[in-house]
């Protein structure tokens, strides 16, 4: 929501508000400790997001800030550029955007951007700890969804809560977005940029280890029925086996993989990197008995493929390996199958490093751990790409250093979440400029 002008220029901070600045970050630190735990508490898998959201709505309501909450209706969204097909349809599946408004506008708008959906826990008895009650242990926040990405929205609101400790406030637009669906469509953000929600940069706290994302991958979900012939395991060869079919469609999908990855395939933000498109198998179910040859099996694969490649054309060409694994492979003769769309169809992006805002984070980055930022190509997704790609808003990722998201016993380190914020802090009171909150 912010109209096309001239950029004003990036000035420098005063040397004592900086540090300033720096220092009052390290007294916010069981601040943000906290709330990244009391986010880490609400459970906000998918479609159950609404208690985190109506958190967010109030400590934003707290803090004086307009807040917009709407929902995410895919309806709304079919016809979009960046639209991908959803898993599910959810009551009170909201974003909530929290926004700050200058008294004069001298500097550059922003956006920061996180989301609060998580990923399952899988098998919760594996958790050294319950998953959703959040432990400080050895110097980090334990639990899912303290690194990806809770972590990274408490980073950004405690930035802004940090200048207003010194009785400062962007002076430029900024909005803080709380959104939904990013680990399975970008669908949320999307959403933000169909309200009007435009900046002139835009950062995500995904937890990347103080890097700095300067491209990523796109990334495909598909679905494959196939169907096989069912019969008694007293003749197994009267019958034809879904599940084993469906392995073998798998497998034969793997030398798109491989040669994806070949030196020659590679986009050139992935020269260095010998396998940056991964294929995964993350779901299967299928059969009826354990005596019966089983009649239908389906598997849900994530496919990753380079920038440049159109989300259709990466589908026509998983199609056509289907095809030609079907036809080829003599295990397969007499099966059938057909091919789904759901979750991801999401391209990728690069984003340049020579770019104001880049350089800016680089700058604050260095400023804080006193070592030249590092650069990443992300073999993930993530929602910078909405920006990037369709919003006319450069976006990046510059989050702390956490483990084993996506899986048993997630933590983040605390440490590196307050150097985060540090230089979260710098980045809005140098891109946005300061003023004095009014009296």
């Amino acid at each position: 929501m912010d109209a096309a002008r001239s950029l004003p220029a990036i000035t420098p901070l005063d040397h004592g508000l900086q540090r300033e600045l720096l220092a009052v970050v390290g007294e916010l630190r069981e601040w943000l400790v906290e709330l990244t735990c009391t986010l880490v508490s609400f459970p906000s898998l998918m479609g159950e997001e609404s208690s985190a959201q109506d958190y967010m709505e109030g400590l934003f309501r707290g803090m004086g800030l307009d807040v917009d909450r709407f929902e995410v209706n895919a309806a709304d969204l079919a016809h979009l550029p960046g639209y991908s097909p959803p898993t599910g349809h959810w009551q009170r599946h909201d974003n909530v955007v929290a926004r700050h408004t200058p008294r004069a506008v001298s500097g550059r708008s922003l956006i920061f951007n996180g989301h609060i959906d998580v990923v399952p826990v899988g098998a919760a008895e594996l958790w050294q700890t319950p998953p959703f009650s959040p432990v400080v242990r050895d110097g980090r926040i334990h639990g899912r969804g303290s690194g990806d990405m809770k972590a990274g929205i408490a980073a950004y609101v405690t930035a802004f809560h940090a200048l207003r400790q010194l009785g400062l406030q962007p002076a430029a637009p900024l909005w803080m977005q709380s959104v939904v669906e990013e680990e399975c469509t970008g669908n949320g953000a999307l959403a933000c940029l169909a309200r009007g929600y435009r900046a002139e940069a835009a950062v995500i706290p995904e937890p990347f280890d103080h890097t700095l994302m300067d491209a990523q991958v796109g990334v495909l979900w598909l679905a494959v029925d196939v169907d096989g012939r069912p019969a008694h395991v007293l003749d197994v060869k009267q019958g034809i086996n879904a599940i084993e079919a469906a392995f073998a469609l798998y497998r034969g999908l793997l030398p798109l993989r491989d040669a994806w990855n070949r030196p020659e395939a590679r986009h050139p933000a992935f020269a260095d990197n010998p396998h940056a498109i991964n294929f995964n198998l993350g779901r299967i179910h299928g059969g009826e008995w354990p005596s019966s040859v089983p009649t239908r099996c389906t598997i849900e694969i994530r496919c990753g493929f380079h920038p440049g490649m159109s989300a259709a054309e990466a589908r026509a060409a998983l199609e056509a390996q289907l095809a030609r694994t079907s036809r080829e492979d003599p295990t397969l003769a007499g099966a059938s199958y057909r091919v789904r769309y759901g979750g991801f169809q999401s391209e990728g992006c690069v984003i340049a490093r020579d770019l104001p805002m880049m350089q800016l984070l680089a700058a604050s980055h260095e400023t804080v751990r006193g070592t030249a930022a590092r650069w990443m190509a992300s073999t993930a997704t993530t929602d910078a790409r909405v920006c990037n790609l369709y919003g006319h808003t450069p976006a990046t990722c510059y989050g702390p250093e956490a483990t084993r998201i996506h899986g048993i016993d997630e933590s983040v380190s605390i440490d590196s979440m307050v150097d985060v914020t540090r230089v979260l802090t710098l980045f809005l009171a140098r891109w946005c400029g300061t003023e004095a909150i009014a009296a």
